[in-house]
């Protein structure tokens, strides 16, 4: 069934008569020369500014990331106007947008040239496994709001599309190394070269490590704590087989150490080891341009929780879609995916559960006339769920008939856009996402915990329903063109509904039997409302200082189901989500010189202790980063950078302090 749900999506998008779509391969490059500004092709498959794209979009470019200095993604993502970032320690850091951050929070889909690299084990980003050098990105592409329709599986609070240089058009050559305060110390390398006319790659490989942030409590003491370190490999091939034809190749490797703040409130060791291969080939036809893709991710992911867990994650996705015009003011994307999910259930290691997901998508996109745009998506997933393997004993669980189930749910996405002048922009646009439970939560951990004279388990929960969010947004952008500035404004309100909450051992979910033992798990309990607003501005003073600001607003109300302990279960979020966070910030290019200075503010807010596990204040904060470069002839750049530089440590959670780290680079481009 689930292959003939996938193969008639197939059939229906090369059924269809249409006229070509574009090139088969993308040259950002020229695209940007040719718009005066950065580009984006993952909303709809052809090219539009950001400002004009049917989701509310920010791109951070390749210059920004640099003149930046910032040396994790995190970091970056931070200064974009609406991101949430809890900085946990000197290795973790949690993201999302618009709020509803937590701990190893679920709701972003994190994307590297159109492949998933949030890891499926538990829906979680962990950014030092992703196996991307800094200086191999042309561009980040943060999206804002439910966007599954458009770019896919559980993309619910948003989307990072992490766009490489394609070493078709780019050649990119750098080897950059850096060293620091705190032992702080990393190296990376990146390489493009031609193998004959039709054959280019890319190769990029990376380290690094620092010091962990010092305890600043009780707990965690200090032998707990553990240094972060990471490095990575990637390759990325394309092969032009045909002159309509191309093939792009990409495989990686990752190996990290961090301290991981569990999802209570401890601090645990947690090393990770990723591969993944893919392979993309595209091909201009008559029937439009044709996209095959298949990947592979595999993932070996330990805690030392528990006396010790380890969980390996295979998922393996295969999609097909066709990008096709009829006429000249309609855009059709039409496709189908299917992917397979599986998990050992830890700690025992002798079952598994998994999923199979086939979805189909559409989207159309229409150019009333040149000054109104309409964007209409939908996607429909349908999941099948299963467990294989024995049960612990007295399990409140103990029957795989109960995941023998399936779930369908829809996604879409609809945009309307207006542009009355060429300095003014309107769009109005409607997202329902789908946040599917992960393979944790659905039984991927079953631990006995002793209680007295009898046992506790901790397990999945197959019941589980999938969170549905609704957003609804109103989004103005102005350019002053005569004195080279843009003001933007957003009016947003998200409507989430049967949220998803953590593990607590405070009530029981499971009473015990004289067959059962009592247990504990993951439960949908509860709806949740946030309205905001988000302004943003930025300009030219002078053609070498540049200035930007933003300031988001968030309000959150918490429904919680009877008999639910929102603090206890860790989605508190009414208390958790901060009202405001903003950054201000300037740039200034002049010859070999460069600067960037971003103050990025949070207001007050409550987390988890790390102590007593009780929502505990975050007074509200300020942190300083800023970076100096000098470029020489030869191709050499020195910089100097630092964050947190306000303060020598700063409390940004509940947990450790951010420390602050200045670090000298040095790297040579050829």
């Amino acid at each position: 069934m689930k292959k003939q749900f996938l193969l008639a999506g197939a059939a229906a998008g090369l059924a269809l008569a249409a006229s070509n779509a574009q090139a088969q391969s993308i040259d950002y490059g020229s695209l940007q020369e040719l718009f005066g500004e950065a580009v984006t092709t993952s909303a709809t498959g052809s090219p539009q500014r950001s400002t004009e794209a049917p989701a509310d979009m920010q791109i951070i470019s390749a210059d920004e990331i640099r003149r930046s200095g910032e040396t994790s993604l995190p970091g970056i993502l931070q200064r974009v106007a609406g991101i949430d970032v809890l900085n946990h320690s000197a290795g973790q850091s949690d993201v999302n947008v618009r709020g509803y951050d937590q701990v190893s929070s679920p709701r972003l889909l994190v994307l590297v040239n159109g492949r998933q690299v949030y890891l499926d084990h538990y829906g979680v980003t962990i950014w030092a496994t992703i196996p991307v050098q800094l200086d191999e990105i042309r561009q980040i592409e943060v999206v804002k709001g439910p966007n599954s329709a458009l770019f896919g599986f559980n993309a619910v609070s948003g989307v990072v599309n992490i766009i490489t240089y394609n070493p078709k058009f780019d050649d990119t050559d750098v080897v950059t190394v850096r060293a620091g305060t705190h032992g702080s110390t990393s190296g990376s390398l990146v390489s493009t070269f031609k193998l004959g006319q039709a054959l280019s790659a890319r190769l990029s490989v990376g380290g690094s490590r620092q010091d962990e942030w010092a305890a600043k409590a009780v707990l965690p003491t200090a032998d707990e704590l553990h240094d972060p370190q990471a490095a990575s490999a990637n390759l990325d091939v394309v092969a032009q087989l045909a002159e309509k034809t191309e093939l792009r190749m990409e495989g990686s490797w990752s190996n990290i150490q961090e301290d991981s703040r569990a999802a209570g409130s401890s601090y645990t060791v947690l090393k990770m080891i990723t591969n993944s291969e893919k392979a993309t080939l595209t091909s201009d036809t008559r029937l439009g341009t044709i996209q095959a893709q298949v990947y592979q991710n595999q993932l070996t992911a330990k805690y030392s929780i528990a006396g010790g867990i380890y969980w390996k994650n295979t998922i393996t996705v295969a999609s097909l879609q066709d990008l096709f015009k009829v006429g000249t003011a309609h855009t059709f994307r039409l496709g189908g995916e299917y992917r397979h999910n599986t998990l050992n259930i830890a700690p025992a290691n002798t079952s598994d559960v998994s999923y199979d997901v086939a979805a189909l998508s559409g989207m159309w996109n229409w150019e009333v006339n040149d000054k109104l745009t309409t964007t209409t998506a939908l996607r429909v997933d349908r999941m099948s769920l299963e467990r294989t393997g024995p049960f612990l004993p007295r399990a409140p669980n103990g029957d795989n008939r109960l995941w023998d189930r399936d779930i369908t749910k829809t996604s879409a996405n609809a945009t309307v856009a207006w542009r009355p002048t060429d300095a003014d922009t309107f769009r109005l646009s409607y997202g329902r996402g789908v946040q599917a439970p992960s393979l944790i939560e659905l039984g991927g951990l079953e631990l006995p915990l002793a209680a007295g004279p009898m046992t506790l388990d901790i397990v999945g929960n197959p019941k589980l329903k999938p969170s549905i969010v609704t957003n609804y947004e109103l989004a103005y952008d102005h350019d002053f063109a005569p004195i080279k500035a843009r003001l933007g404004v957003r009016l947003f309100s998200q409507d989430w509904k049967d949220i998803k909450t953590g593990i607590s051992t405070a009530a029981l979910d499971f009473y015990p039997t004289l067959t059962t033992n009592g247990g504990f798990t993951q439960i949908n309990g509860l709806n949740s409302k946030l309205k905001g607003a988000e302004i943003t501005a930025s300009g030219k003073i002078t053609p070498e200082l540049g200035w930007r600001a933003d300031y988001t607003m968030t309000d959150v109300k918490d429904a919680p189901f009877a008999g639910v302990n929102t603090f206890a279960r860790g989605v508190a979020f009414q208390e958790t989500t901060p009202k405001g966070r903003g950054n201000v910030g300037v740039d200034y290019v002049k010859g070999p010189w460069e600067a960037d200075a971003n103050l990025h503010y949070v207001g007050d807010y409550q987390f988890y202790d790390v102590v007593t596990t009780k929502l505990t204040p975050v007074n509200a904060f300020a942190s300083l980063s800023a970076r100096v470069g000098y470029r020489t002839e030869t191709g050499i750049t020195l910089a100097l950078a630092g964050q947190n530089l306000l303060h020598e440590r700063q409390n940004q959670t509940s947990g450790l302090g951010a420390e602050r780290r200045v670090l000298f680079t040095v790297s040579k481009t050829w």
